[in-house]
């Protein structure tokens, strides 16, 4: 897939909306009653961007990384300041916020998970753009040095350096970014004044990788 490992300047996403969508289908049968599914396991996250900027400057930085992607062409990464952490935005990071399997003595890879609520039917989130130096892990509540584990920052897999005995619960903690794109292949900027002026909405959105 087209992905750049770059993530989208913060200045540029203040005063930024979006959040999580779902797909459910729902046909309303004879008797009134309805039947909803949904053909999709998780969500996908949009946003609009840019309409804060007012500096002539950052919105030549937007358009700048606009067109180093090529529009809708690459994506990148998003920091949604709503929804970063394995655990509450304004709590610390852990190495037990969630749960990524259970060791059985040969298993080493294990990918990043976040969960949303509570119970086994709680939906699961792949992360797979964890922010390097921000993950801590622990097995059997017992926390691994830096040495005991990989973590590849493009996919969101963490390699450990020895395999989990048979049971032990593999848990982790960091913080993560959105893979997204430009979900339109136009900006367009109001000039109102020699130094300020006004963008319209980019739209992203978030893609599977």
């Amino acid at each position: 897939m087209s992905f750049h490992e770059v993530r989208l300047p913060a200045r540029l996403a203040f005063g930024s909306t979006g959040g999580v969508e779902r797909r459910t289908e729902i046909v309303t049968l004879g008797s009134g009653f309805e039947r909803r599914s949904t053909p999709w396991a998780q969500g996908r996250r949009r946003y609009l961007i840019g309409t804060n900027l007012r500096s002539l400057d950052d919105m030549a930085a937007l358009t700048g990384f606009f067109e180093a992607r090529r529009g809708r062409l690459y994506g990148f990464r998003f920091r949604d300041f709503a929804d970063c952490k394995s655990c509450a935005p304004g709590a610390a990071i852990g190495p037990r916020d969630q749960v990524l399997g259970e060791g059985d003595g040969t298993r080493t890879v294990f990918p990043l998970i976040k969960r949303y609520g509570a119970g086994i039917d709680a939906p699961e989130r792949r992360i797979t753009k964890p922010v390097g130096g921000t993950v801590r892990i622990a097995v059997a509540g017992v926390e691994l040095p830096v040495s005991g584990f990989v973590i590849d920052t493009t996919t969101g897999e963490a390699r450990l350096a020895v395999a989990p005995g048979r049971g032990a619960v593999v848990t982790a903690g960091f913080e993560f970014d959105t893979p997204v794109r430009f979900d339109a292949d136009r900006i367009e900027v109001t000039l109102e004044s020699f130094d300020a002026g006004r963008m319209a909405a980019v739209p992203l959105i978030e893609v599977r990788v």
